[in-house]
């Protein structure tokens, strides 16, 4: 019998015994991804310029692997083609915006790729650069044939044309103009050796371009962007594709000793009009090159020219200054460079250390004065720890200073976050003048190595021809004066309306962690909150179950257990359907566990308030409140008329059921802390505006979402099926009564070199997942990647025309791209579905990667346009479709589940997450009341 078909309370049984961790069969799944990158030829693009048979060969056998996941009718020859574009959309105004692409010509060069091997070797980039400049300098009119060679800084040298050799090894003896890193000493010689290993022609990327041939040249495509990279990299400091420097615009200050750099990010695209080069702007934190006493009193607030630093101030400086590169400035015109390893615990007049190898002692400040005539003055404060930890040596404060562009990579404080989002927050019209002038002050027309190599990059922005999809028409109960409205530039309100399924709240309660909220105010708040709960269209009841209770902040648990309990007891077989938590404006862990209290162990909905807020009473904010309250408790706010009027294409159709799913990884510097994978579901149709969720905890920056479908033996039941696809499905089964018969995915967070893994590993999950419920049961998919973090920015084309740009001066809500700037041939295109607040508008990405469903340009682009006014939290257009939105919240909420400890991870728990991840702790279950209604929000 099909599972559809089973009892509730038994679907209910088979789901709460689906444990968090499952061992899949991963070896199949790791096999075909393997094959897939190789195939693919990734960034790495090993296989080029090697025997066709051993490609084809992979080809086989890769797609002998698909059909046994995907079935052989799935499979044809482009088995690894993602689904070409079906054309191009028509819907919506046209209208020309600009884009921070520079279409970059290439001649038909052959270009030639060399390995490079240094003896003995040596793992620094900037050494080994410094070995190849002297070699170049050194032989460039003679062995290297006045080639003007590019290399990557590893192992890879690219030239224009070719050599004058095979193979051939050159002896190279540094001095000190290299200033290498210590270690290696003066006269030090290292033998390089160049090798052939490959050769492609430019010819092959513009037939790429032009749809002729279907796998992407990576690798000549790395070439030209690597070549263009050059000037940059001597200019410029580089992170990863970014480019710093304080020459570009004047560094900002953002406190205890960092300042903001302004800088540019620049890559090397295939888009449908050529190459082109996609350069954007950007802002991070640097540390500002101080003397070192100087940085030291600006990170504890103090002056330290006179007082001891105590024992917390050392800790707290020596946090700030470990890593950290400093110069020594006691030594004239040397400026010999080190790294901070620590800071000491003694104050410098105390240190003493042996002279010699009789163990003749002496102190830090007689040797300075001694060898170098230095006087050191602040000899209350600590010495610097540089070296290894075998020999540590000292270096007083006040002896060195911060050496220039260091990227500043711990966390940054509240206030510095908001100077530096501040100092990167640009307006429309300015970005693209910061763009242009980046352009013109890199000089790519006069670059001698892009004239070598045949690169021409134009200095003018792309005109690009997009349209504005119309805003669609949203219902609102007929109740209210106004029940249909169509909103204009992205936005409307709740005035004269009410939200067409109101919620009811018959029990709640209401705990104050503030001492700043007397009982008055908190009452007088909660108040105001119910009655706009009810003109919102909600039933609410103006009175709570118990007497509002107030609480310390750090007794939130106590404080819960003790409004639940009492609640319970007065309630009887009823429940408490709503909490109302007033806090602190700044309530560090208290928001966390609450909610992880709330929502894990006791199962209730919370809705928490700031302050702020409720000593500020505001309409506006009591609207957005009741909005969330709505939806938290099955409720909701708003659906598209055209759901209602069963008009959406491949929507209203049959019953189908969209799919959002994320997952957030730790904060860069948190090596031991899992990742998050959160899926939700639409659980209405065929409105599509409710979304059930589910959360789960992985490996540490596992991108493949592992609890999609699994499998596992029970001793009663045999082979049992479990996952977040199955149960989801199960829930919209319960939830409308039919089973979903198509399946639209939007998968948020993945990369572009992710696409083949994730697409292979989650589709295969879903599939199973249906397949488990019942026989032959496989709806259609389609399967969508959303992109938030890339690099394109689209303008107006004329900044004047108020015609053409929102209040903020940016491109207008609705505005879709899917011409010239877009993939040469794969179905992709760029939405901007919101209006602009502050700084320039960024568009999501959205790339198809698996359509079985067969969407049209036109009916997926406005799809996810109307979608994004269906957004439950606000009266706004989101810059993201709202079920990878919900998904991205869901996520985010479940980092609050995870106990304070499983922050902390053993080093055998970091040698089980490389196996496998066997070691990820599972978060708390959800309780059943929270999971089937949109608790995040």
């Amino acid at each position: 019998m099909p599972h559809w078909q089973k009892k509730e309370a038994e679907e209910k049984h088979l789901v709460s015994k689906i444990p968090l961790q499952e061992s899949m069969n991963l070896n199949l799944q790791s096999k075909i991804l393997e094959i897939g990158e190789n195939v693919i030829g990734d960034s790495k693009a090993k296989n080029i310029g090697k025997g066709r048979g051993a490609k084809r060969g992979k080809r086989a056998q890769f797609k002998a692997e698909a059909q046994v996941k995907f079935g052989t009718s799935c499979v044809e020859e482009r088995t690894l083609m993602f689904p070409q574009r079906p054309g191009f959309g028509q819907l919506g105004t046209k209208c020309v915006v600009k884009a921070n692409y520079f279409l970059a010509e290439v001649s038909d060069k052959e270009l030639s790729q060399y390995s490079v091997k240094i003896t003995p070797e040596v793992k620094s980039l900037k050494l080994n650069k410094a070995i190849m400049t002297k070699l170049v300098k050194l032989h460039g009119d003679t062995e290297l044939g006045n080639r003007l060679p590019v290399y990557d800084g590893k192992g890879s040298l690219y030239m224009a044309d070719s050599l004058p050799f095979h193979s051939k090894d050159f002896v190279i003896t540094l001095d000190d103009d290299h200033n290498e890193p210590p270690g290696i000493s003066k006269g030090r010689k290292f033998t390089v050796t160049i090798k052939l290993e490959a050769k492609a022609r430019m010819k092959q990327v513009q037939e790429m371009i032009s749809g002729k041939q279907f796998d992407t040249n990576a690798q000549a495509i790395k070439i030209i962007d690597i070549v263009l990279r050059q000037l940059a990299y001597q200019r410029y400091v580089s992170v990863g594709r970014f480019f710093y420097s304080p020459d570009i615009k004047r560094p900002l200050p953002l406190g205890n000793g960092l300042q903001s750099w302004r800088g540019f990010y620049q890559t090397v695209k295939p888009t449908q009009m050529g190459l082109a080069l996609n350069i954007d702007m950007s802002s991070t934190a640097f540390m500002e090159a101080l003397p070192v006493v100087e940085f030291v009193a600006q990170v504890l607030g103090r002056d330290v020219s006179s007082r001891p630093l105590s024992d917390s101030e050392r800790v707290k400086v020596k946090k700030a200054l470990r890593g950290v590169k400093v110069e020594v400035i006691h030594r004239g015109s040397m400026r010999r460079k080190y790294k901070i390893c620590g800071v000491t615990s003694q104050p410098t007049r105390e240190l003493i250390f042996p002279l010699d190898e009789e163990k003749n002692m002496t102190s830090v400040i007689e040797y300075f004065q001694k060898v170098y005539g230095f006087t050191i003055q602040y000899s209350h404060l600590p010495c610097l720890q540089v070296g290894s930890p075998k020999k540590v040596n000292y270096l007083p404060m006040e002896a060195c200073k911060i050496v220039e562009g260091q990227r500043y990579t711990k966390r940054l404080s509240e206030k510095q976050i908001t100077s530096l989002l501040k100092s990167s927050c640009q307006r429309p019209l300015e970005q693209e003048a910061d763009i242009l002038q980046t352009i013109h002050q890199n000089g790519y027309k006069q670059d001698p190595i892009a004239k070598e190599f045949g690169i021409r990059v134009d200095d003018k922005l792309a005109t690009v021809e997009a349209r504005v999809l119309p805003a669609p028409w949203l219902k609102y109960h007929d109740a209210g004066k106004e029940n249909e409205i169509q909103p204009e530039l992205g936005q409307w309100n709740m005035v004269n309306k009410k939200v067409i399924n109101g919620s009811k709240v018959n029990n709640w309660a209401c705990i104050n962690f503030s001492r700043s909220v007397q009982e008055t105010a908190a009452s007088g708040f909660c108040h105001q909150l119910a009655k706009m709960c009810q003109v919102s269209g909600m039933e609410f009841n103006f009175d709570p179950v118990i007497p509002i209770y107030s609480a310390r902040p750090d007794h939130v648990k106590k404080a819960l257990s003790y409004v639940y309990n009492a609640c319970t007891h007065k309630l009887g077989s009823e429940d408490l359907e709503l909490l109302i938590a007033i806090l602190p404006d700044n309530n560090g862990s208290l928001y966390g566990t609450l909610k992880r209290t709330c929502e894990t162990d006791l199962g209730m909905i919370s809705q928490c308030c700031l302050t702020k807020y409720v000593l500020k009473i505001s309409k506006k904010y009591l609207s957005n409140v009741a909005l969330k309250i709505n939806v938290k408790l099955g409720g909701r706010n708003t659906v598209l008329l055209d759901a209602l009027r069963w008009r959406i294409p491949l929507v209203s159709d049959i019953p189908t059921i969209i799919f959002g799913a994320d997952v957030t990884h730790p904060e860069s510097g948190e090596d031991c802390s899992p990742s998050i994978a959160a899926v939700v579901a639409s659980q209405d149709w065929p409105e599509v505006t409710k979304y059930a969720g589910l959360v789960c905890a992985q490996p540490h920056r596992q991108e493949l979402i592992q609890e999609l479908y699994k499998t596992w033996k029970d001793p009663q039941d045999g082979t049992v099926s479990g996952g977040m696809i199955r149960e989801l499905l199960l829930a919209f089964k319960k939830s409308t009564g039919q089973k979903p018969l198509r399946i639209i995915f939007y998968r948020d967070g993945v990369s572009d070199g992710q696409f083949y893994q994730v697409l292979l590993f989650e589709l295969d999950a879903i599939r199973k997942a249906c397949a488990s419920l019942e026989p032959g049961y496989q709806p259609p998919v389609t399967f969508i990647v959303v992109q938030k973090r890339h690099h394109t920015r689209l303008f107006p084309n004329n900044h004047n025309d108020r015609t053409s740009t929102d209040t903020s001066g940016n491109i207008l809500p609705g505005t879709v791209v899917d011409t010239k700037i877009c993939h040469p041939t794969e179905f992709d295109f760029f939405l901007c579905s919101h209006a602009g607040i502050q700084g320039t508008s960024r568009p999501a990405h959205y790339h198809v990667l698996w359509d079985e469903n067969k969407f049209s340009a036109d009916e997926i682009q406005s799809l996810t346009n109307n979608l994004c006014y269906t957004y439950a939290r606000c009266t706004r257009s989101v810059s993201v479709v709202p079920p990878a939105y919900y998904a991205h919240l869901a996520a985010y909420r479940a980092r609050f589940y995870m106990e304070p400890d499983q922050q902390e991870s053993s080093s055998a728990q970091r040698h089980s997450r490389v196996k496998g991840g066997a070691g990820v702790r599972p978060l708390p279950a959800l309780k059943e009341k929270v999971k089937n209604v949109m608790f995040y929000c």
